[in-house]
């Protein structure tokens, strides 16, 4: 479950991904996949997968330790052999790293 504090906070990347409908069950399975090879390396906090409700968005919010750390898995070779074929259920992704700055609970 991700931890959302602003208290010793993690880094968060929020990738946006667009999508068509009838691809993204497979974009999904691709992300899930990604995700648990992910959630073994080390600095893994979560990750959280999202889909809008037309099917044409996949948002994926990760959370992970250090953006080192991060960066680290993202170019782990593993990782990086199965990540293109994303590029064929897709039309684009937008990745971007955030730090908390606020939370109202």
């Amino acid at each position: 479950m991700p931890e959302i504090n602003d208290r010793n906070p993690p880094v968060t990347q929020i990738t946006v991904i667009d999508t068509q409908p009838e691809r993204l069950e497979a974009a999904l399975a691709i992300l899930r996949d990604r995700a648990s090879f992910m959630s073994r390396q080390p600095g893994f906090v979560s990750i959280t997968l999202h889909r809008s409700l037309d099917g044409r968005k996949i948002v994926n919010y990760v959370q992970w330790e250090t953006k080192e750390l991060l960066q680290s898995a993202h170019h782990h070779p593993e990782f990086r052999k199965e990540w293109r074929t994303l590029d064929d259920v897709t039309a684009g992704i937008d990745p971007h790293l955030y730090q908390i700055v606020s939370v109202a609970s």
